[in-house]
């Protein structure tokens, strides 16, 4: 099993402002720190959310504010090396196998090739593609893919790891899949972009909702969903108690 080398503290993030081009700024003055364990983090699209996980990611530098995980902040590498990201829409080397592109990944992270080597072929069984192992990325079907770039974010130990609508694409035993996973993974925090909330009481410990660049509600599964009567679909209404309509 991937796990993080040593367990460190939670990230920090402060006044975190950033807008694309002249726009309005997608985040203005965001302070979070990230509970520790797994977070949901729900909200409409436009919310902020991508750009968010970007920024923690290191793959987008804010306009103005700091992050920090303190124990991984020594210099910038530092800090990327504790954090393993999923985005949406993943990169791969389509003429190398999967895993090349896992161990690349590694190698990437810090890792010396040996030891990205030998962590690939762990994260790449992890996330079920054992049997694809050899196979060039270019012929991984969708669902495939995501679960390939699941074993990316996950080959270097990181004790953060953030995820970008980490199931869409997958069928529902892929799913099933991904929920194990996530559950197995010890000594690291995980925060998951989603719309999918039929399950969040099972695979999660704290709901953040974000709406307009600014946190809405965060707390734990039971405080997000007392936000509703007991009854069908009961996510969704607390939900829709916490985004208003023209949000949607």
């Amino acid at each position: 099993m991937v796990v993080a080398d040593t367990r460190q503290s939670t990230l920090v993030c402060e006044g975190i402002t950033h807008r694309y081009g002249l726009g309005r700024p997608v985040l203005r003055d965001f302070s979070w720190t990230l509970p520790e364990g797994r977070t949901a983090l729900l909200g409409p699209n436009g919310a902020g959310k991508s750009t968010l996980l970007g920024i923690i990611a290191g793959a987008i530098v804010p306009t103005g504010g700091t992050l920090s995980i303190p124990g991984a902040n020594s210099t910038r590498r530092a800090y990327r090396r504790a954090v393993g990201w999923m985005p949406q829409e993943g990169e791969t080397a389509p003429h190398l196998t999967v895993h090349e592109n896992v161990a690349y990944f590694g190698w990437l992270k810090g890792m010396s090739r040996g030891a990205a080597r030998d962590s690939a072929k762990a994260a790449v069984s992890l996330v079920g593609l054992a049997e694809q192992i050899g196979r060039k990325a270019r012929t991984l079907s969708g669902g495939q893919l995501r679960r390939l770039f699941l074993a990316q974010a996950l080959v270097h130990s990181p004790s953060l790891l953030a995820l970008d609508e980490p199931s869409v694409g997958l069928d529902p035993a892929q799913r099933e899949r991904l929920r194990r996973v996530l559950l197995g993974l010890e000594g690291v925090d995980i925060l998951v972009s989603t719309h999918q909330v039929d399950d969040i009481d099972d695979l999660f410990d704290t709901v953040a909702v974000m709406s307009r660049g600014e946190l809405v509600f965060t707390g734990t599964v039971e405080d997000f969903l007392k936000r509703a009567p007991d009854g069908p679909r009961r996510a969704e209404q607390a939900y829709l108690t916490l985004v208003p309509d023209t949000d949607l």
